[in-house]
């Protein structure tokens, strides 16, 4: 493509959206550019403080076991308190949580704030999600949670790079660094970001709030979409909870599969945005079904992997699905929820992937050590199977998107409430 047409579609990519969206979008590159712990935690366990392997497996637990426990509390959060506050609120705790564990020592006391960590540090999620929902056009929504997404896997692929380098120096800098540039996002939050929880009418004065965890339960296509979340969940999770057990038994080492995992970064920050170009005005059922049987069947092509070549084709299959499923799927969970109960609904949607979280090292442990590993593979492939029937059944007749109404302040409004 020559120079000018890149231009043309790296402008196109970006342009349309509102100021407050690319406020959002650098308080999350910021966050993830400082994202260090999670990348050297279980290290600094077995390495620096002497813990054994299990221990470390048990802190992960804990970590992934808190943002389980803070999904739901978040999402209600979101919708009484409104998305700036409970930004806010979980930025400051991650930040304090995360400059607390560096400085513990007893195994209980690190376990107990880890758990802490992994609380604040998912609090945050249907926040940013629901006010993305608010203050972006529908018809912009998959292109913006897209830029989102890159921008997470940007600055988590810089950060890991970063982690090694930070680790040799010292482990408690890393994890200063993180609440330092949690504490940043926080600020930027705090004086660029207006509230953009839609506000009730006067007809609507007297339903206040009348979307209840109850009726998100009981709203039995959106549920589906979350259990079919958490089932794709489970799949994309095996690449780095399955896949570096299997190539380990394999004879394969920890650099081999750092090569082979390394792709999956590098095709997410080099595709995402053209990817998206492509799809943002599709069919959302047909992409949901298509990226749900890459998921399963690219994974199930790593039970005929046998170099690291070969892996890192795998890779490149089960990304792709990815980088479709990531923002269709968020644009869904926006298009099902009712605009005075998206803090709510993204609450549930997060929790489908923090359960996965829990659920999927369980998962292919248990096949891995019964089965071996090509029966691994092969359930992948039958789970996105199965969650690719359930979206073609569960997608007949959408309901339209519907912009959020527009009673909250401008971004001028609210810079001269902000100064």
């Amino acid at each position: 493509m020559p120079l000018a047409g890149l231009r043309r579609a790296a402008r196109e990519s970006v342009s349309g959206l509102p100021r407050e969206f690319w406020w959002l979008w650098t308080s999350t590159l910021v966050n993830r550019l400082g994202a260090f712990v999670a990348t050297f935690m279980a290290l600094y366990l077995t390495l620096d403080r002497g813990y054994s392997a299990t221990y470390a497996g048990l802190v992960a637990s804990l970590h992934g076991l808190g943002g389980v426990a803070s999904s739901l509390g978040a999402g209600v959060m979101t919708d009484r308190l409104g998305r700036r506050p409970t930004l806010l609120i979980a930025q400051a705790s991650t930040a304090a949580s995360v400059a607390l564990l560096g400085f513990m020592h007893d195994p209980v006391a690190i376990a107990a704030v880890a758990f802490l960590v992994g609380m604040a540090s998912n609090a945050s999620r249907p926040a940013v999600q629901a006010m993305m929902a608010d203050i972006v056009r529908p018809e912009d929504r998959v292109r913006a949670f897209s830029l989102n997404y890159w921008a997470i896997n940007l600055g988590f692929a810089v950060s890991s790079m970063g982690a090694g380098f930070i680790a040799e120096f010292s482990y408690l800098a890393g994890f200063l660094i993180e609440a330092g540039m949690t504490a940043l996002c926080a600020v930027v939050v705090f004086l660029k970001l207006p509230e953009s929880r839609p506000q009730r009418t006067s007809a609507e004065g007297g339903a206040k709030d009348d979307v209840r965890l109850g009726a998100v339960l009981r709203d039995g296509r959106f549920m589906g979409v979350v259990g079919l979340s958490f089932l794709v969940s489970v799949i994309f999770q095996q690449g780095s909870v399955g896949l570096p057990v299997a190539m380990g038994q394999a004879g394969f080492t920890a650099a081999d599969y750092g090569m082979a995992i390394a792709v999956n970064g590098v095709l997410i920050v080099a595709l995402q945005i053209p990817v998206t170009r492509f799809i943002e005005h599709r069919d959302p059922r047909r992409l949901l079904v298509v990226s749900s049987v890459l998921a399963g069947y690219g994974f199930g092509l790593t039970a005929f992997a046998g170099s690291v070549g070969l892996f890192a084709v795998t890779v490149c299959v089960w990304t792709l699905a990815e980088i479709v499923n990531a923002p269709t799927q968020t644009g869904l969970v926006v298009r099902l929820s009712p605009v005075h109960g998206r803090g709510r609904y993204q609450g549930m949607y997060t929790l489908s992937w923090a359960v996965a979280a829990l659920v999927a090292p369980l998962m292919s442990g248990f096949i891995i050590d019964r089965f071996g590993a090509e029966w691994l593979w092969g359930v992948c492939a039958v789970i996105g199977t199965v969650a690719a029937v359930g979206y073609h059944a569960l997608m007949h007749r959408l309901p339209a998107e519907k912009p959020t109404p527009r009673t909250t302040p401008t971004a001028a409004e609210a810079e001269v409430s902000t100064a």
